[in-house]
């Protein structure tokens, strides 16, 4: 899929613009074509050596924003109010 060409590699930031490393694949649902997550590499040389095998998977939607990087949302807008 043309989408996941352009979001691997990209590099994923938390909600305070701190990097927490690069997409290494995207999770699809078959079934809708929806992205389901994303799974984050640490990056550095330990893992373009194949040493580091740290991942992390991030559902979509935690995702705030994607651009030529992908900004996660806050813990704070994850939160639900019922009154």
């Amino acid at each position: 899929m043309r989408i996941v060409e352009q979001i691997v590699g990209k590099e994923v930031l938390d909600s305070s613009a701190v990097i927490i490393g690069k997409v290494k694949d995207v999770e699809i649902n078959m079934d809708t074509n929806d992205i389901q997550s994303f799974v984050v590499g640490k990056g550095g040389i330990s893992e373009g050596l194949g040493l580091s095998k740290g991942e992390t998977i991030v559902p979509y939607d935690m995702v705030s924003k994607i651009g030529d990087k992908i900004l996660l949302k806050s813990r704070d807008e994850n939160v639900s109010y019922d009154f």
